[in-house]
């Protein structure tokens, strides 16, 4: 899902409006996907592979069944090496077509464990947090809002003298007004909420002076 020019307008504004009471700096990231998930779907496909290995081993007569069906019948009785060639034929077929048939995104995020998805997301937004907010300001104020739409996961990421007096805890309602709203596909109103809420929090932590600079671009970036 795409933002357009007036949700880009609206949480430019936000970050503004928050950064103005207090010395924090924030960024805000959407981005479709945090991971491709590849070896989710080569998992899967290696997990039917050895189903299919499993099932000649505990019916070996009905690979000799299938056999017979597929080449049409009136067959001689096949050696082991025709019986276990077969059963090769049919578990690389069997991987190739789960490989494929996995390459529709949707079914691939829904066959990714959850907690999978959550490690990976975290690990994105700590990638992007270090190259767009770690040590980009002065007092060590940056803090990143990291959501990801396939995923449907959140972070709220600070840099150490925001870390040092806050808990994951603390951006609880943050995080709960941007999900409320990105559920239902206001995913601006979610953004812009948090932000608030988090501006809320720095100004407390991190009053404005008046030789503040703003030293990371208000906008929202889209990955």
């Amino acid at each position: 899902m795409r933002m357009n020019e007036d949700d880009h307008a609206r949480v430019s504004a936000a970050i503004a409006a928050a950064e103005g009471s207090s010395a924090g700096e924030i960024v805000a990231v959407v981005t479709d996907l945090s991971d491709p998930y590849h070896d989710v779907a080569l998992h899967w496909s290696v997990l039917v592979l050895i189903a299919v290995l499993a099932w000649a081993a505990a019916w070996p007569a009905a690979l000799e069944w299938w056999r017979d069906l597929l080449l049409g019948g009136w067959q001689t009785e096949p050696s082991l090496r025709e019986l276990l060639t077969f059963l090769m034929i049919v578990a690389v077929a069997k991987f190739t077509a789960v490989l494929l048939i996995l390459k529709y995104m949707p079914l691939r995020l829904a066959l990714t464990p959850g907690a999978t998805k959550t490690r990976r997301v975290r690990r994105r937004a700590l990638t992007v947090f270090k190259a767009a907010a770690e040590r980009r300001t002065a007092g060590r104020t940056g803090i990143l809002i990291y959501l990801s739409m396939g995923e449907r996961r959140a972070e709220i990421i600070g840099d150490e003298a925001i870390t040092s007096v806050t808990t994951p805890e603390t951006w609880g309602e943050a995080m709960t007004d941007l999900l409320t709203d990105v559920r239902e596909g206001r995913v601006a109103d979610g953004m812009v909420a948090a932000i608030e809420q988090i501006g809320t929090v720095l100004s407390k932590h991190f009053p404005r002076s008046a030789e503040d600079k703003n030293e990371i671009p208000d906008k929202l970036i889209e990955l």
